[in-house]
C-alpha cells in the first residue's frame, strides 16, 4: 500500500501541479486535499496521512500554524504525526519550518527530481521506531556520533548528493551551488553567503546550513562555515588564534576559534 499523502493549498493550479508530479514519480497515494489549515486540520483529524504538503501562505491558519498543532497534539496524544513537506513560493520561512521538524522545504517551482527526493527523505524520518533491544544493537553497530562542531562521515551516496541552497534575487529564486560557496556567516537570524563576486541573503540559520551541506564544509566559528576547499592558508594573529585566508578573489580573511583549530587542522590534514 502506497503512503497516503494529503496537499493543502488555498491555490487550484499549485493543488494541480503537486498532484501531477506526485503522480509522475509515483510510490504516493494522494488521497486528500484541502484549501486552507481549517480544511487541513479536519482532514488529518478524519484519516492517517503519512505525508502532508503544506503550501505557508493561505487565509486563516498558516501552513505553519497547522504544523504546530500537528506537532502539539502528536506529543500530548503519543501518536505518530505524518511527515511534513512545506511547499511555498517564500523562502523567509524556511528556519521556522524546520524548528517544527519539517522533513523539507521546497520552494515553488521545483523539479520532479527534487520533490522525489523531498519524498524519499520524509518516508525514511517517518519509519517505526525501533524496539528497544533493536535500538542498543543498532547503536553499537552505528558510528559514533559527530562531537558538537565536527561534521559526521558521510556516506558515498551522501557524499556525491548536489545540494542546492535557494536564494531571492531580484524577483527570482535562484538555486546556488554548494561548492559555489566559499563561506557562511551568521546574520541575525538569517546567514550571509559569500559567493565568488556575490554576497546574498538566505533565510536558513548557519545551523541548518551546516546540516544541508555537510561534506568539505566545516564549522570554524559559531558565526563562520567555511568551505575547505578555498583554504590557501592559515595564518596565527596576535592573540595567537588563527585566522584562514581563502582562496577568492578578495583573499578573504576568517577566524577559526580555539575550540575548532585542532579538528580543523585534523580535517586539512596537518
Amino acid at each position: 500500500m502506497h503512503p497516503r499523502a494529503l496537499i493543502v493549498d488555498d491555490e487550484a493550479p499549485a493543488r494541480e501541479e503537486l498532484r501531477f508530479l506526485l503522480e509522475e514519480i509515483g510510490g504516493v497515494q494522494v488521497v486528500g486535499e484541502a484549501t486552507n489549515g481549517e480544511e487541513a486540520l479536519l482532514l488529518l483529524n478524519s484519516l492517517a496521512y503519512d505525508l502532508v504538503f503544506l503550501d505557508i501562505r493561505m487565509p486563516g491558519l498558516t501552513g505553519l500554524q497547522v504544523a504546530e498543532r500537528l506537532r502539539g497534539a502528536a506529543g500530548a496524544e503519543g501518536v505518530r504525526s505524518p511527515q511534513v513537506i512545506f511547499t511555498t513560493a517564500y523562502p523567509d520561512h524556511a528556519v521556522e519550518a524546520f524548528d517544527l521538524a519539517a522533513a523539507d522545504y521546497l520552494v515553488k517551482p521545483f523539479s520532479a527530481e527534487r520533490l522525489q527526493r523531498s519524498v524519499e527523505r520524509a518516508l525514511a524520518g517517518a519509519e517505526p521506531a525501533a524496539s528497544p533491544a533493536s535500538a542498543a544493537s543498532s547503536a553499537r553497530s552505528a558510528p559514533a556520533a559527530a562531537a558538537p562542531g565536527e561534521t559526521a562521515p558521510l556516506g558515498r551516496a551522501a557524499q556525491h548528493q548536489l545540494v542546492r541552497i535557494p536564494v531571492q534575487k531580484d524577483g527570482r529564486t535562484v538555486l546556488v551551488e554548494g561548492d559555489a560557496i566559499v563561506y557562511a556567516v551568521a546574520a541575525r537570524g538569517y546567514a550571509s553567503l559569500k559567493l565568488a563576486d556575490d554576497r546574498v541573503l538566505v533565510s536558513f540559520s548557519l545551523n541548518e546550513l551546516e546540516r544541508r551541506l555537510q561534506g568539505h564544509f566545516f564549522r570554524v566559528h559559531r558565526s563562520y562555515l567555511v568551505n575547505l576547499r578555498y583554504v590557501r592558508e592559515l595564518v596565527p594573529d596576535f592573540r595567537g588564534t588563527l585566522v584562514l585566508v581563502l582562496n577568492d578573489r578578495q583573499r578573504s580573511r576568517v577566524e577559526v576559534s580555539r575550540r575548532h583549530a585542532p579538528e580543523l587542522r585534523r580535517r586539512l590534514g596537518l
